[in-house]
Order: C-alpha cells, then sequence, then structure tokens
C-alpha cells in the first residue's frame, strides 16, 4: 500500500489538483501542529488528549487518503482511550516516519502533477 493513494484522493476531490494541493498544504501545517501537542501529551501522560488528538490526526489522515499514517493514530487513539501509554513512544516514532514518507510522496507529486 502506497503512502498516499493518490487515484483516490483525486476521486474524493472530483479531480480539483487546485483542492488537493490546498488539502495537502493544510494538513501538513496541521500535522506539525498536532504532533507538537501529542507528543507533549505522551510525555504529560495524559491519555485523554492522546485519545482526542490522535483521533483527530487519524480523521485528517483518512481524509487524504494516507491510510498508513491513520492505521498508526488508530492504534494510538486506542492507547488513548485504553488508559494504556505503554508501547506510544514507539507509536509516535513510525507516525513520525511515515509523516516523513508523506512529505516526500507530496514533493514527488508535485513534480508530476505540473
Amino acid at each position: 500500500m502506497e503512502i498516499l493513494d493518490i487515484n483516490e484522493f483525486l476521486e474524493r476531490v472530483q479531480n480539483d489538483k487546485g483542492l488537493l494541493w490546498e488539502l495537502l498544504d493544510i494538513f501538513v501545517e496541521d500535522f506539525g501542529q498536532k504532533r507538537t501537542q501529542l507528543r507533549e501529551a505522551l510525555q504529560g501522560h495524559d491519555a485523554a488528549q492522546v485519545r482526542k488528538l490522535a483521533h483527530a490526526i487519524r480523521g485528517s489522515s483518512a481524509n487524504i487518503s494516507a491510510h498508513q499514517l491513520a492505521a498508526v493514530l488508530a492504534e494510538l487513539e486506542k492507547k488513548g482511550k485504553d488508559n494504556d501509554l505503554g508501547g506510544a513512544d514507539v507509536l509516535l516514532a513510525d507516525m513520525d516516519k511515515k509523516f516523513e514518507a508523506l512529505l516526500a510522496r507530496v514533493s514527488r507529486l508535485r513534480e508530476e502533477l505540473k
């Protein structure tokens, strides 16, 4: 599975490439802010906040068809819901890795869709 299902995303935005880029730019900016908040929630052992933030980022990830990223966030969300943050740092590192892969894919996509 690709880090970004571009065909699904294009279908979702009805092939409106302007909207696609607008949504991707918003996602990247929002991700940075929420990621910082998520790290702080994990450091503070705030399971409810981890659940809330992971849920929000998961939804945004799914909306742009970044399903691998959404899957990791679903696991983080469950940890928050279960009030069990053990291993969440590993998931956070995996989330970061997948986000970096997404950024690389978006960069290549900008060249492909010029």
